[in-house]
């Protein structure tokens, strides 16, 4: 804990900024034990199998094989039947990839591919990247066509897509150029859905200032504001990405994270009304979902057949099972992670308590419906475990 010393005005002696007696406190030292007597339901495992179709098994998990092997056993004893690891990359790193996921445990994973839009090119030099060649669309076809043809069943767009990726004028690539339309249609003719990361939190575009919901967070990871004129605003990436679902009906997209707008629920729920082709995932937002459990609750049960479940994983097993907690019971005023310090906002979250029947579809028949090949890995999870 941090201490800083202050004058007792009385006596003066040094004090400290402890929160102790009265005295002033350090907002970053603040840790408010509730005192609420509620139920509490801490579940171990989730009541139907789950597809977690939303995790990072290259960028956040950098085990060795044996760690792989104790990871299933977390599957195992949550009733995770299948993770998607969003990480394949492009080209030989996607064999890489496999190398790992599949080699023991080819039913539990599968993987995305990603599109290399810099190829050789600089890192800091722009012009030289790939996607500013003329033909770039065709060959990103072409070699997401050898992705499937190797057991990639969808293709992941991270944020920095919209965000940071630059033309050679210096300005940001658009998500709706027309120059990604043979990619996305692509996509459409390979039946590969594209899960896309666009924007993010509303509080990562506003002044990190005494104003700001998140103001910890930003404090600690300053890197993740986007606010300011040398970035798009965020309703405008929103704007440019609704453009591309109306463009291309027929290519099945699902937005991460509740579509980055989890903070209001009824704009992402006008945008499903529109695009019959837009689903959503529910990774890293119980935190955002589960501090309006009403308006929550009324979301998931409207649009059961679009919400895909994923966590942004892999992470520790307490914050797996705060999933199930969340969407399964009725409790009242609990962490939405197991750290101490809430990494996402200064509120505890309420569950959702979902009927068997929505569950059964956030849980795996959404993700079965348009994600291909998983049906498969799925059947033998079950033939596995008759009681599942």
């Amino acid at each position: 804990m941090l201490v800083i010393w202050c004058l007792s005005p009385l006596q003066g002696q040094e004090l400290p900024f402890d929160g102790k007696d009265g005295r002033q406190l350090l907002l970053e030292n603040f840790r408010p034990r509730p005192t609420l007597k509620v139920p509490q339901h801490e579940l171990t495992r989730a009541k139907f199998p789950v597809v977690d179709v939303h995790t990072h098994f290259r960028e956040k998990f950098r085990g060795t094989a044996d760690e792989l092997d104790a990871w299933v056993k977390l599957m195992d004893r949550n009733n995770v039947a299948v993770c998607v690891s969003l990480d394949g990359l492009a080209g030989e790193l996607i064999d890489e990839h496999a190398r790992l996921l599949w080699t023991k445990h080819r039913d539990r994973f599968a993987i995305f591919a990603n599109i290399d839009w810099r190829g050789d090119g600089k890192m800091n030099q722009p012009a030289t990247w790939d996607c500013l060649r003329p033909d770039f669309g065709r060959r990103t076809a072409r070699e997401l066509a050898a992705a499937r043809a190797k057991g990639v069943c969808g293709v992941k767009i991270f944020k920095s897509f919209g965000l940071s990726y630059k033309n050679a004028d210096g300005t940001l690539l658009a998500i709706d150029d027309p120059r990604w339309d043979e990619i996305w249609k692509a996509c459409c003719e390979l039946g590969l859905p594209v899960l896309i990361h666009v924007g993010d939190p509303a509080a990562f575009f506003l002044p990190i200032d005494e104003t700001n919901e998140r103001w910890e967070e930003l404090h600690r990871r300053p890197d993740w504001s986007f606010f300011g004129p040398q970035f798009p605003k965020r309703e405008a990436l929103f704007e440019a990405f609704n453009r591309v679902l109306a463009r291309h009906p027929k290519t099945t997209f699902i937005s991460a994270h509740v579509a980055s707008n989890a903070e209001d629920l009824a704009e992402v729920g006008r945008w499903l009304d529109e695009h019959p082709n837009l689903h959503v995932d529910l990774a890293s937002r119980i935190a955002e979902l589960g501090r309006q459990p009403f308006t929550a609750r009324r979301f998931f049960l409207k649009y059961q057949g679009r919400v895909l479940f994923g966590t942004d994983g892999p992470w520790p097993e307490e914050r797996v099972r705060l999933y199930w907690r969340f969407l399964e019971t009725e409790d009242e005023n609990f962490p939405y992670s197991e750290k101490p310090f809430p990494p996402q906002g200064q509120w505890s979250i309420y569950a959702l308590n979902l009927p068997d029947d929505v569950l059964r579809k956030v849980y795996h028949e959404n993700a079965l419906r348009i994600i291909p090949g998983l049906r498969e890995k799925f059947d033998r999870y079950r033939l596995t475990r008759p009681d599942k």
